[in-house]
């Protein structure tokens, strides 16, 4: 059969199938079974001219590969796309639904329902504050089917939570500064209490070596109020660093 022969036959082909899929829903006859009776096509051939047949049907971005199942794969796949209508179909399979009229039935509506979900699914992801910029659906090499969807964080959602992790560090520089300035005052504090401390004993031997006392032992002692500040200011620290300073 000529090339130009094929070619006509394929229309004809297309035509007689598009026509039986409108005029009887419940009787789909595929374009692979109706290219099977009307043109002597290898099977790759038939498995072309079948995937344009999926493109004109579903309108649809159709690709004959296999997407791992593997994180990068699934990430390497969603780079690579783009719109709302993508299909992808492992090449076995597609051989598959080209030479039988039943399993092409049969993935032809599991494709026709993974993309009229994705309205569904567009909703359900702007509900959690994303924004979808493609979506697919894939069968892999063991006839599963995949809804892949990409997309980003809204704008305002994204500001939300940068406004908030900028709030939060900014207390926690908070929290250490405050830290440091309790650290440093109470460190101010020991040396002035160790200082006064010095200066208490060299007072008491003074007195203790004078005439004036001899007959006791004699003890300095000097207003309360340095050495309580100096302990007020250790509490604070140990307060403070066991109940706000464990987030930093």
């Amino acid at each position: 059969m000529s090339i130009g022969n094929v070619n006509s036959a394929l229309m004809a082909a297309y035509q007689y199938a598009n026509k039986t899929q409108k005029g009887n829903a419940a009787e789909k006859t595929s374009f692979a079974d109706t290219v099977k009776q009307t043109a002597e096509s290898s099977s790759a051939d038939r498995t072309e001219q079948y995937v344009e047949y999926l493109k004109q049907r579903y309108g649809a971005n159709v690709m004959v590969k296999n997407i791992g199942h593997d994180q990068r794969s699934v990430d390497n796949f969603g780079a690579s796309i783009a719109g709302f209508n993508n299909v992808a179909i492992a090449p076995n399979i597609v051989e598959q639904m080209a030479n039988d009229p039943e399993k092409a039935a049969y993935y032809e509506q599991k494709i026709q329902k993974a993309l009229a979900d994705f309205p569904k699914h567009q909703a359900i992801a702007s509900m959690n504050g994303f924004e979808v910029s493609s979506y697919a659906v894939g069968i892999d090499e063991n006839g599963v089917v995949h809804k892949y969807l990409t997309g980003d964080l809204k704008p305002e959602v994204r500001a939300k939570i940068e406004a908030k992790i900028k709030a939060e560090q900014a207390a926690k520089r908070e929290r250490r500064e405050r830290y440091q300035e309790l650290s440093e005052e109470a460190a101010e504090k020991r040396r002035e209490l160790a200082e006064l401390q010095y200066h208490q004993q060299l007072m008491s031997d003074a007195l203790q070596k004078s005439s004036l006392v001899t007959d006791a032992n004699y003890h300095f002692i000097s207003q309360p109020q340095m050495s309580a500040a100096a302990a007020a200011y250790e509490s604070a620290i140990s307060t403070y660093s066991s109940s706000t300073l464990g987030d930093i």
